[in-house]
């Protein structure tokens, strides 16, 4: 075969091989970066030997991880980068310094290295993550904009930075001190002069030049500027020491304060994901299976030794920067591998002598299953934080940093998230005088809303401690805009867990999210874009003479119909991967509904469940095979169904506890309500024994939410707190006496339009729950 078309069929061989993995990744609903790399593992100089041109393959493969920063810088943006830029500095520095330090003084010590340069080499290696490996997953999740997200790409950016700080160094390692001074200086010489070059670019030499190209209309002269640009300035690094892709991504930077950065991001971010595809498919290719697996057990404790101890170093220097213990741990899983630019350090130590060839392989294998693995431990991590002793060092720590001095105590808005929707709703509440309080965990926007005079909570709107702080439970409404649908989700249960008749409206960024935004309890879900186009038609219509009134009754209808209109046409098999990936962060069960159950027969509105036990029904799979992904209220519930429930563990039993008939559904005319136990409430202190409810009243207490916490079926010796929701099942006359008992002077609430449940023939009052020991007084 001619030499010149060898390059051309490796190329093509490694896209194919590329798109074949990672569409058995995704057919395996594992991560389609897996795929990449073993694919390139299989066709790699150790696998098949399918590759000639490994050098050239590699070489562009650098263009993969270049574009990945550079698209970064234009996503990131330095407003975005001046929010973490203390973690980021101060904590990406410290723990770059920590783990060389610690990682020269172990391997020292037990005799992995002959000197103490060895160490400091290899703690150099240890200490870099993997930023396209994260950033890939991140973006994958949408969660680049979360605190976390945030954290972990400005610590990565400074290890990046690191980086040609490192290679500066490694040729002094083994000179005097002096000599490694003289390098360091020279190295932070020369970051400075192109930081301050850059600058001066990103002001006056950049926009202009981009305006230049805009105004041509043509978006071929707009991307080839846009991309010499991008690659000039990372050769630029290169030429300096630094790195390729620190250059790309000051390239980004610059360009983000430009008018014309999304319209950059839209054009580059093709070419960034088939070179990315390139790049993991080549470090796919340094995998050697047949020496990973002669040395499987030694490289596992490598990996583990690895993972535990960047978690040991990253997760506490994230918590004294100030950061909740759950933006902490989730860094410090998302950063506990190590990185793709080791590959670079190692390469470089194996052509110096500072590490034995083994060395050298033990690192790339090592390094290899760090990046495999990483996609399924950021995957894993959600579940992780539901193990209860870290739920309860999460909740423990989740508390407000800070609050307005006076904050509305009845009847107000709460909005979740102050960024730019957030931001604009506060406004228009405003002008019409109602009270608003903002939760916000942004250092800077808490900072706006303090010069705005709008009242603010400090912290994670997902926190019980947080959403009380505010006064959830005795708002009137409360709208999330948060930036990730982990965060939304956890904030709409929990806002609902501790308030259950809130009014809540919610933003979905993503259309896959509205009808799990529904089924976990949410009024009204938004979504952007479709309003957008609900708006655009609607000018579009009366302009055409369709009436105003018919307009509306259409927009209506779209939204009540949960915007299916507008959505993409999708086969039920796609609606099942959907509803899979937006639960499986989730505490999730497959319920077989039990024989005779009094669940059966009854429409989902009917059973309310979500009500009574707080468990959200996503999904019922029929006895048949037939599957009913997020099923709407007038769903009946029938002999052999199984119901995919979400819900906590003490829901889940409350639930069980409810199909299996342990708790008698409420009779036809009794409705159920939630009652909040004030501060001031005369029933505070007192026993349900002493209170005596269910003779004096009729009126059964089926359930106490106290502190986030569901208490299922409460026993008389029970006693009541401040704060405590209590779920009442009666007559309409016994829930507004008891009302008046527990908080006078109140607004009764009970009234006919709440929600009747259904009730299948059942004994008397007595067989209502609480338990026997109470119900025999």
């Amino acid at each position: 075969m001619q030499e010149d078309f060898r390059l051309i069929i490796d190329l093509v061989l490694v896209l194919a091989v590329s798109a074949a993995g990672g569409l058995l990744a995704a057919l395996f609903r594992q991560p389609v970066l897996l795929g990449y790399l073993v694919g390139g593992m299989i066709i790699g100089p150790a696998g098949l030997g399918l590759i000639k041109e490994l050098i050239q393959v590699e070489t562009l493969a650098q263009f993969g991880v270049a574009f990945l920063l550079f698209a970064l810088g234009v996503e990131f943006s330095l407003a975005e980068l001046k929010k973490v830029q203390l973690i980021s500095l101060g904590g990406g520095g410290l723990q770059i310094v920590l783990t060389i330090i610690g990682t020269a003084i172990v391997s020292v010590g037990v005799g992995w290295v002959s000197s103490p340069a060895q160490g400091v080499f290899l703690g150099a290696i240890l200490s870099l993550s993997s930023t396209a490996v994260v950033l890939k997953c991140l973006m994958e999740r949408n969660e680049t904009e979360t605190p976390h997200g945030q954290v972990m790409l400005g610590m990565l950016v400074v290890q990046d930075l690191a980086l040609g700080l490192m290679l500066a160094v490694l040729p002094a390692l083994e000179q005097p001190p002096e000599t490694i001074g003289i390098a360091v200086g020279t190295a932070l010489i020369k970051i400075g002069l192109f930081a301050a070059g850059a600058v001066v670019a990103g002001i006056w030499l950049i926009p202009p030049l981009l305006r230049l190209f805009a105004k041509t209309e043509s978006k071929e002269l707009f991307l080839l500027g846009v991309v010499a640009l991008c690659l000039g300035i990372a050769l630029l690094t290169e030429h300096l020491g630094l790195s390729i892709e620190m250059g790309a991504f000051v390239a980004g930077l610059m360009i983000s304060e430009v008018e014309y950065a999304d319209q950059t991001l839209t054009y580059v971010e093709p070419l960034r994901d088939i070179f990315a595809t390139l790049f993991f498919a080549a470090i796919g290719m340094l995998i050697d299976p047949f020496f990973l697996w002669q040395n499987l057990e030694l490289i596992l404790g490598l990996v583990l030794l690895v993972f535990l101890g960047k978690f040991a170093i990253v997760t506490p220097l994230v918590k004294v920067f100030g950061y909740p213990w759950k933006t902490a741990l989730m860094v410090g899983f998302g950063l506990a591998q190590i990185g793709e630019f080791s590959f670079v350090l190692a390469s470089e130590g194996l052509s110096m002598g500072l590490v034995s060839r083994r060395v050298y392989l033990l690192i790339l294998g090592t390094t290899a299953v760090t990046l495999v693995l990483t996609p399924f431990v950021l995957r894993l991590v959600p579940k992780i934080l539901e193990l209860p002793w870290l739920r309860t060092l999460i909740e423990a720590g989740d508390v407000a940093i800070a609050a307005s001095e006076e904050l509305p105590q009845q009847n107000h808005i709460i909005v979740c998230g102050y960024g730019r929707v957030g931001r604009n709703l506060v406004k228009l509440v405003q002008e019409h005088g109602y009270p608003i309080v903002v939760i916000e965990q942004s250092e800077s926007r808490i900072q706006q809303l303090r010069e705005a005079g709008v009242s603010y909570v400090y912290g994670n709107a997902a926190s019980f401690h947080v959403l009380e702080t505010a006064g959830v439970e005795r708002a009137k409404s409360l709208a999330i805009t948060l930036p990730d649908p982990m965060s939304t989700r956890l904030c709409l249960k929990r806002a609902l867990e501790l308030s259950p008749d809130l009014d809540l409206v919610v933003r979905a960024n993503h259309d896959k999210d509205i009808e799990t935004f529904y089924q976990l309890g949410a009024q009204e879900v938004v979504q952007p874009e479709f309003e957008a186009s609900l708006e655009l038609a609607n000018h579009l219509l009366t302009k055409m003479g369709l009436s105003a009134s018919t307009m509306q009754l259409e927009i209506k209808e779209i939204r009540d119909r949960h915007y299916l209109d507008l959505r993409p046409e999708r086969s039920p098999a796609q609606v099942a991967r959907e509803l899979e990936q937006a639960t499986q962060d989730m505490n999730r069960r497959w319920y077989a509904l039990p024989e005779g159950s009094p669940l059966t027969g009854m429409t989902i509105e009917e059973a309310d469940m979500r009500y009574l036990t707080g468990v959200s029904l996503m999904a019922v799979r029929r006895a048949n095979g037939e599957e009913l992904d997020y099923p709407d209220s007038k769903t009946i519930l029938e002999e052999g169904d199984r119901l995919l429930i979400v819900g906590e563990g003490d829901e889940l039993a409350a639930f069980d506890e409810l199909a299996n008939g342990a708790a008698t559904l409420p009779a036809e005319n009794n409705p159920c309500h939630w009652l909040f136990v004030a501060n001031n409430s005369p029933a505070v202190g007192q026993s349900l024994a002493e209170l005596d409810i269910r003779r004096q009243y009729a009126v059964q207490i089926q359930a106490i939410r106290r502190d986030g916490k569901f208490m299922r079926f409460p026993d008389g010796s029970m006693h009541l707190q401040a704060g405590d929701q209590l779920l009442l099942c009666g007559g309409f006359s016994g829930l507004n006496q008891l009302e008046q008992l527990v908080n006078p002077g109140a607004i009764s609430k009970v009234i006919p339009a709440v929600p009747i449940v259904k009730a299948i023939e059942s004994e008397t009052l007595l067989e209502y729950l609480p338990m026997d020991s109470w119900r025999d007084m």
